[in-house]
Formats: structure tokens, C-alpha cells, sequence
């Protein structure tokens, strides 16, 4: 008797199936993962060349940020004489040279008893630098963006000789010795603020003891609010952890604006500190999901387009409440703000089910629904802001340089530098002439006790002590 075939049939259909249902599974598996990658290569794409900013080849070596503590190694000196046991003339040296060629005059002066005080104490003791010449170099550097070679350069067409390792001694002596005092006056009134923005950005330093020199440093920023004078404050720090915000915030108990990144979540450090997250963030994400969205993800696209309108109609009430008090603006946002959140929290626990988690779209709604409780805390005071914008423009002339300069050379330099950038951005913020300013501040500083709170406060860019000429005059309308 012949063996039948029906049961060896129905086994390997049974197969066939399981094998083509395994088969689907994986199919929509692999579409989906290609759909992520192709979204990430089309936002790279748009990071990458959705901008014409293009830095110059001859601009990537030059290290700007940090020039003047590199070029301050060298053993130049500028006194004409030295004292060690007995004194003994030196070589002729660099002022005796630029003093040649000029014309002398004796003129006599006779001064009254009452006029015969002493004479003010200078910038940089035994130097050739003037107050103004010192301001003209950090402006030159750290606001205009001009390396020092070249500024040495400028000089030489003028007839004038002063190598860039000189001008680097001054800048770092004018840092640390007279500058300094001014930003940890400004730091201890910062912390006292009620509202913050707080922002960072990267900076790499070659040399660090125990690290490589490709491994990222960090800029901070912190700033003060819209509601009290502008104070803005870099400080420089070997990593993103929440440990160098929560040393640098310490004593500080209001409110901090920051993005979503976790290290700036200090929950419990600084005691009574509440943050409220960046809403542009939440707003930057769907905006991204739509630039990664294939033509043809129609349904995607109205999604994405559905969450950025919740997130365009709380900017626009915050563009209507930009003049009102904060009373106001703590009032209009509940009757206003409040439902329009309520609506973007439902719509958005209907779509996390709906939508492929690793996309842009599915990485737009999780962001939004991890950070909810922060993202929801702007309508708790009438003071706080809907974004974080004050402390990224603040971060932005260093972004900018960090374009010319690329590294930094050691700690020290780009703790110097941070100073200097907190003195001129704080100034420019107060409607000061960075220049100027900085002239002032290195007649007066050398001449008064540094020490003396009462005496700083004086000097400070917001002080009503601040002389006129140092104030950028005030266009016409």
C-alpha cells in the first residue's frame, strides 16, 4: 500500500505559513529601523548644510581663546634693570628702542602744596601698558574677535613695536589681578537673584593633568533674569556634571532655567531650587521630526505638525504677555496657557502608542512627556520665561570665537578668559562700551582697596556711579 501524502502536505504548508508570517515580522522590523536611519541621515543633512557659516582653513589653528595665556610663556621682560646683590644695567631693552627716535623736552612744572599729591598707581607696574592700551587689547581680542598676531601686526603698520608675548603677559595680568575681584563681587550678587538662566557649551583643552588632550572641557553660563540688572557670569570646568553648577549656584534657592539635559537637574543640591525647563527645546523637536520626515509620511507629518502648533500657540501668548507685570502675566497664563497644556498633555499620552519610539517624532513626544512636570512649571510665577533664549544668546560670543580658536591650552588660560568674557558681556548687557568700560575700570582699580565691597560696588556695569562716557550712546529715532 502506497504511503499517503496528506499529512507530510499539511506540515509543510503549516511551515510555509509560520515561515512567511516570520518573515512579515521582520520585513516591518527592518522598514522601521530604515525609516529611523534614513530620518537621522535627513536631519544631518539639514544640521550639517542648512547653514552657509563656514570657518576658513587659515582660521583652524589659531588659538584665540587661549592666545594670551600660550604667548605668555616667553622670557621677555620689559624693566631695563634687574637687583640681585648689586645692580647692574641690563642690555638696552625694548623701551629704550622705541624711545630713540623720539624728540625730547624738559619742561618744568612747580606745583602748589595743595596740588603736590601722589601720582595714581599704575595698570601693570614697570610695563609700558596705559589703562587704555590694556582695554584696547581685551576688546580687541575677546569682542572683536581679533587673535593677537594680528593685532601685533597693526601695530607694526603704525610704526609701533609690541610683540604679542608682551600683550599676552598684560591681558592675563590684567585678569587675574584687577578683573577678578570685579567678577566674584558679581557672582555673590547673582546668587542672590530669584531667577537664573543657566546654559553650557563645549571646549577643549590640550593640556590637563590626567586627561587626554581630545577629551571635552565645558563652558558654563549663568545669567540673571529679565526682572533685575543683567549679570552674566562664564565659569570653566573639566565636565557636564550637575556637581560644577550646584558648587558654582551654591546658596542660590529661586528659580533656574535650564534645557533638558539631566546633569542640569540638581533636584536636592541647591535646596530650595526649582527648575523650569526650556520650552523652545520641546518646540526645536517636532520641528526637527518634521525636517526628517520623508514626503511621503503624510501621516507623521500631520502628527508632527499637530504637536509643533501646541507649542507655537504657547509662544504666541507669551509674545502678547512680553509687557505686562508679572502679576499679569501669572494670570493670563492660567486662563490662557493652562488649557491649551492640558490639551497638548492628552494628545500626547494618545500618540506615544502610536508612534515609532526611536524616530524624531517618537523622540519629540517621550521628550515632552519625561520632562512634563519642568515643562509645566513656567506657570507657577509670573517671572519665569517660557524658554531659556536669555542664557543661550548669552553662551553665543563664545560659540561664535570657539569657531576661530577650536581649543584651549590649559586650564588657567581658559579660566583667565572666562573672566574677561563675563566683564565685556555683562557691560555690553548694561549699555556699555566694552572698551571704555574696561579703561575705566584699570584707572580706578589699581587705586582703591579691592577688597572693599562698598568701593566695588561703584565699579559695577549697572552702578549709576559709571561715567557717561562709557555708555553707548543711544540712537536717534
Amino acid at each position: 500500500m502506497k504511503p499517503t501524502k496528506t499529512s507530510a502536505t499539511i506540515l509543510t504548508t503549516e511551515q510555509l505559513q509560520a515561515r512567511c508570517a516570520f518573515l512579515e515580522n521582520q520585513v516591518a522590523e527592518l522598514s522601521g529601523k530604515l525609516q529611523w536611519l534614513e530620518s537621522q541621515v535627513r536631519l544631518g543633512q539639514h544640521k550639517r548644510f542648512g547653514s552657509s557659516e563656514k570657518t576658513h582653513p587659515d582660521q583652524l589653528e589659531l588659538p584665540l581663546f587661549n592666545e594670551a595665556e600660550v604667548e605668555a610663556t616667553s622670557q621677555k621682560g620689559e624693566p631695563a634693570t634687574e637687583i640681585i646683590t648689586f645692580r647692574r644695567k641690563k642690555q638696552r631693552g625694548q623701551r629704550e628702542v622705541l624711545l630713540d627716535n623720539l624728540p625730547t623736552e624738559t619742561v618744568e612744572y612747580r606745583l602748589s602744596p595743595d596740588d603736590q599729591v601722589p601720582m595714581p598707581k599704575p595698570v601693570y607696574p614697570g610695563s609700558l601698558a596705559s589703562p587704555s592700551s590694556l582695554a584696547y587689547i581685551m576688546n580687541q581680542k575677546y569682542v572683536e574677535g581679533c587673535p593677537l598676531y594680528r593685532l601685533e601686526k597693526q601695530f607694526e603698520r603704525f610704526g609701533f613695536s609690541l610683540s604679542r608675548q608682551t600683550m599676552s603677559n598684560w591681558i592675563l595680568f590684567g585678569a587675574n589681578q584687577w578683573l577678578k575681584p570685579l567678577y566674584q563681587q558679581m557672582k555673590a550678587i547673582l546668587i542672590q537673584k530669584d531667577v537664573l538662566h543657566a546654559d553650557e557649551s563645549t571646549l577643549q583643552v590640550l593640556h590637563e593633568p590626567g586627561r587626554k588632550a581630545t577629551s571635552k572641557s565645558y563652558m558654563w553660563v549663568y545669567r540673571s533674569g529679565r526682572t533685575s540688572e543683567p549679570i552674566i557670569l562664564f565659569d570653566y570646568q573639566e565636565t557636564r556634571q550637575k556637581e560644577h553648577p550646584a558648587r558654582f549656584l551654591k546658596g542660590f534657592k529661586g528659580y533656574l532655567h535650564v534645557d533638558g539635559y539631566q546633569g542640569c537637574h540638581l533636584g536636592g543640591m541647591l535646596g530650595a531650587l526649582s527648575e523650569n525647563l526650556d520650552k523652545a527645546h520641546a518646540r526645536r523637536k517636532f520641528t526637527e521630526a518634521l525636517k526628517a520626515l520623508p514626503e511621503t509620511a503624510s501621516t507623521s507629518i500631520v502628527k508632527a505638525t499637530e504637536g509643533l502648533a501646541f507649542c507655537n500657540h504657547l509662544f504666541k501668548i507669551e509674545r502678547d504677555l512680553k509687557d505686562v507685570s508679572p502679576e499679569e502675566r501669572y494670570e493670563e497664563r492660567l486662563k490662557r496657557s493652562q488649557p491649551v497644556l492640558e490639551a497638548f498633555s492628552a494628545w500626547l499620552r494618545e500618540q506615544t502608542p502610536k508612534v515609532l519610539p526611536k524616530s524624531a517624532l517618537g523622540q519629540a513626544v517621550k521628550y515632552c512627556r519625561n520632562q512634563w512636570d519642568r515643562l509645566v512649571e513656567f506657570l507657577s510665577d509670573g517671572r519665569l520665561e517660557i524658554d531659556n533664549n536669555r542664557g543661550e544668546r548669552s553662551i553665543k560670543p563664545f560659540v561664535i570665537g570657539r569657531k576661530n580658536w577650536l581649543f584651549s591650552n590649559t586650564a588657567k588660560g581658559a579660566k583667565s578668559s572666562a573672566i574677561i568674557y563675563s566683564i565685556v558681556e555683562t557691560a555690553k548687557e548694561n549699555g556699555l562700551s566694552p572698551f571704555h568700560y574696561l579703561s575705566y575700570l584699570f584707572k580706578e582699580l589699581p587705586n582703591i582697596d579691592t577688597t572693599d565691597k562698598d568701593k566695588l560696588a561703584d565699579l559695577l556695569p549697572w552702578s549709576s556711579s559709571i561715567p557717561i562716557e562709557c555708555r553707548v550712546p543711544i540712537k536717534s529715532k
